[in-house]
């Protein structure tokens, strides 16, 4: 069996066995799941959910998450870890939202691993 069957049968497999896996992160929407787990990098789920909050009330949007300092976005997910270089990916990410995608998340994975700070990991979840 060539690896791409393999692969393909590994696949089938899980999704029958989950089909709808649930993702312990929590988000609201496409935006915001995109941003839980780019903080769930070298991290756990349980912080994510205790810092995400705080930022996600003062920006929940591409939008207005642009609005807010690089700095100011490293202050709140300093607990998260990699908060400077987190930080940057998520301003970026959400400048190029709001300029080239209208402030939507793009669907597809490889627009969204063109995306800063997302691997094909996070896109992966994100389309799923």
């Amino acid at each position: 069996m060539s690896k791409k069957k393999r692969a393909q049968h590994i696949q089938d497999i899980l999704n029958a066995l989950f089909p709808n896996p649930k993702i312990p992160l929590q988000y609201q929407d496409h935006y915001t799941l995109l941003i839980a787990v780019l903080l769930s990098a070298q991290n756990t789920d349980k912080k994510v959910n205790q810092v995400s909050p705080t930022l996600f009330a003062k920006a929940s949007t591409p939008g207005q998450m642009i609005t807010l300092s690089i700095e100011e976005i490293a202050r709140i997910i300093k607990p998260c870890g990699l908060s400077n270089v987190k930080a940057k990916a998520i301003w970026n990410l959400s400048n190029i939202l709001v300029k080239q995608y209208k402030g939507k998340v793009p669907s597809s994975l490889s627009a969204l691993e063109k995306l800063p700070g997302v691997g094909h990991k996070t896109a992966s979840v994100v389309i799923s």
